[in-house]
């Protein structure tokens, strides 16, 4: 008889150590899927009911032995722990899908365009749907905004690639697809101390050959493991790898869209430890980029490829940098070039506290630098406060990122010129998206808010309640937006998902006197176009607040607008979820897909779905 052996122990006391009875913390587990049923699973919108088809758990490890926690006999003592983030998922497909009804097209094609919603999907019935055949051109760079457009078609002109002028980061075109280079390192066979163990699928050749080809492969993190999954598998339990690392904690990730293929996967993903590892999970290699921290020491909080690019990716670091690393390019010390040491806005300079945020961006080192041998290609300081989350906008031209000191920044990262900056109602800031049309941004923060921010007005046009607590991940609906009407969702630490819709015509119009007119952000092809304009409100005094009104305005800062102006939208729909807080949220054509800071990941069919149709009534919101 085959006996297991006993579980691992670690030193008494703390959160993972044996408690006074002895009692160890269970080895780590399997993943496990479930099919939870009844009322309480379902929720009803007006397009119709939700019903979760399935509950899959990741299974949470152990702390490694070095990471032990210390004694501390007094109960109020905060042991220091490793930054760490609830699951998060990347969502792949390799196979070409059908884009949503209301969504750009590939960024590598010659254009960029909308295509309009068949169906109508109105907040009103007598709501009018005019629409024009054809383009909506913008040569001025003062596209139409987004209050008074009529239903349109947009083609844009595409936008150049990130580093454009700078031969020395042109790539060499690639004769074939299939010979990609791959990282270097072996991850199975590898001996570093960073990587603890990594357990790979038998047969892993044989199942990828067997899965369909349209379907969708999730990566997910989860305390200090890495899980590869399978959602088309009928056993998408079953991790086709799993990587456990020794402390260090992966706290976002992504994969690349241009370099997609059945026999390779571009996979990035950031650390506690400040560390990034690009992992090509088929062949199982992988690359550990900022080695200890060499570029920047603070842990990474989010990573993105740069939208067109085969090599560059974007990494936020928690003391407020953005830094562009290369795939394929070795680490080397950073200093900051001097040249390249400057701020875009009317002064330089920060308050020596970081308390009060600065409308500039330290550029450390520019894209268009000669010295490109080694990473970063770029590197630029926005506060002292870390950064949160970021995101790039759908027409591959602007970055909305926001931060802990309760501040959105939309940069021109062609240019690198920050545009705007726009504050939180109250506290840090920690979600951001685009609309598909890149008309609008939402936030989500510790305010409990989610808040809409109109592009084209440079201004905040609605916010949004129904949470409980601080939200986590603000989401668009491609498949329930279009030229006029929106659909999002949101989830937060209270364990809630909400569905909200908005229409044009319920947005605030801010006065002409305080608007400053520019062109959409989804329709330039020139430089933004400021108007100077008069009587504009420069305080962006807070009750709780130390931020000191500008000397001067520079068109850059947009004060914070009181309650009383802005509408406030509740939820179509608000659900509580998870008994855990959320995490993460995303839409596909079929489910909403959540994860939460337990590890599980849900899948809510939408109405219509295999499984949606139920006998019991459905619930509504609780």
């Amino acid at each position: 008889m085959f006996v297991l052996p006993p579980p691992p122990r670690y030193p008494g006391g703390g959160q993972f150590g044996a408690g006074a009875n002895g009692i160890v913390p269970m080895i780590e587990t399997n993943n496990t899927l479930t099919n939870p049923e009844g009322p309480e699973w379902q929720f009803l919108v007006g397009e119709g009911t939700y019903v979760l088809k399935e509950d899959l758990h990741l299974a949470t490890p152990p702390p490694h032995p070095s990471e032990a926690p210390v004694i501390n006999p007094n109960p109020l003592a905060t042991n220091p722990q490793p930054a760490t983030a609830g699951t998060k998922v990347t969502l792949l497909s390799l196979d070409v899908r059908p884009t949503p009804p209301f969504s750009y097209k590939d960024p590598s094609a010659t254009t960029l365009s909308l295509t309009k919603v068949n169906s109508s999907i109105q907040e009103h019935p007598n709501e009018g749907r005019s629409s024009v055949e054809g383009a909506l051109s913008s040569e001025d760079g003062r596209g139409t905004s987004t209050s008074d457009a009529p239903g349109t078609s947009l083609t844009l002109a595409s936008a150049p690639a990130f580093g454009e002028g700078n031969a020395l980061l042109a790539q060499a075109p690639l004769k074939d697809a299939n010979k990609r280079k791959k990282p270097k390192n072996n991850m199975t066979k590898s001996n570093s101390s960073f990587i603890s163990r990594v357990i790979a699928s038998e047969n892993l050749a044989r199942k990828l050959a067997d899965r369909p080809s349209d379907g969708m492969f999730a990566f997910a993190n989860i305390n200090r493991a890495f899980q590869w999954l399978d959602l088309s598998s009928p056993t998408k339990q079953d991790y086709l790898t799993k990587v456990l690392f020794t402390k260090a904690h992966c706290l976002c990730h992504d994969a690349n869209l241009v370099t997609k293929s059945v026999s390779h996967i571009d996979l990035i993903m950031g650390y506690s430890t400040g560390e990034i590892i690009w992992w090509e999970p088929i062949s199982q290699r992988y690359t550990r980029l900022n080695k200890n921290g060499i570029i920047n020491g603070t842990a990474v909080s989010e990573i993105r490829w740069i939208p067109g690019s085969e090599n560059l990716f974007l990494a936020a670091h928690m003391d407020g940098s953005l830094v562009v690393y290369d795939k394929e390019k070795e680490d080397a010390q950073f200093n900051p070039e001097e040249e390249g040491s400057h701020f875009n806005g009317s002064e330089a300079g920060e308050d020596t506290n970081g308390s009060t945020p600065t409308n500039k961006i330290q550029i450390n080192k520019s894209v268009h630098s000669k010295n490109q041998k080694n990473n970063p290609v770029a590197a630029w300081k926005l506060s002292n406060h870390r950064i949160n989350a970021f995101a790039f906008s759908p027409d591959n031209r602007h970055l909305a990122v926001v931060s802990e000191d309760g501040t959105l920044r939309i940069i021109d990262y062609l240019k690198e010129e920050l545009l705007d900056m726009f504050y939180s109602y109250y506290g840090g800031l920690s979600c951001v998206c685009w609309s598909p049309d890149a008309k609008y941004v939402l936030t989500g923060g510790q305010d409990d808010l989610i808040s809409i921010w109109s592009m084209a007005d440079s201004a905040l046009v609605a916010r949004c309640q129904g949470h409980q607590s601080w939200v986590s991940s603000v989401a668009f609906d491609p498949w329930r937006c279009d030229d006029r009407n929106y659909r999002f969702g949101s989830v937060a630490e209270d364990g809630r998902l909400c569905l909200w819709d908005f229409s044009v015509g319920m947005l605030y119009r801010p006065k002409a006197t305080s608007m400053r007119h520019r062109g959409s952000i989804s329709s330039r092809f020139t430089a933004l176009q400021r108007a100077e304009t008069t009587g504009t409100v420069h305080s962006r005094m807070r009750s709780n607040s130390s931020l000191v009104a500008d000397d001067e305005d520079d068109g850059i800062a947009h004060p914070v607008e009181p309650r009383a102006r802005i509408p406030m939208l509740p939820p179509v729909a608000n659900k509580v979820i998870d008994t855990h807080p959320a995490q993460w949220l995303e839409f596909t054509e079929d489910a909403i897909i959540t994860s939460c800071k337990s590890g599980h990941i849900r899948t809510w069919n939408r109405p219509g779905t295999d499984m949606a149709a139920q006998p019991d009534g459905p619930s509504t919101s609780q």
